[in-house]
């Protein structure tokens, strides 16, 4: 069950379209991250685990938030904190 525009559009309270390739580029790059972090290839059982729509989520937010000023090591730590009871120990 991947984030959907529309989903990640009402996280982060956004009611216009202008943005939305760009928002949608952000997601995927989130679950790729949230992927990387979790160290799990197959899309699949990463949204199985309980707090990975959270983190990509949480990650895409971010990186919209943030796009002049992003502290990616800071995000990387929250990413961590919120998948470390599902993060394989190798892909």
């Amino acid at each position: 069950m991947a984030v959907t525009l529309e989903e990640m559009k009402g996280y982060l309270r956004v009611d216009f379209d202008d943005d939305d390739a760009l928002i949608e580029s952000m997601v995927r790059a989130s679950e790729k991250i949230c992927m990387d972090v979790a160290r799990m290839d197959n899309a699949r059982k990463f949204y199985a685990v309980g707090n990975a729509k959270i983190a990509v989520l949480y990650a895409a937010a971010y990186l919209y938030e943030h796009r002049e000023e992003a502290d990616h090591h800071a995000m990387m730590l929250t990413l961590r904190a919120l998948l470390s009871g599902s993060r394989k120990e190798a892909f």
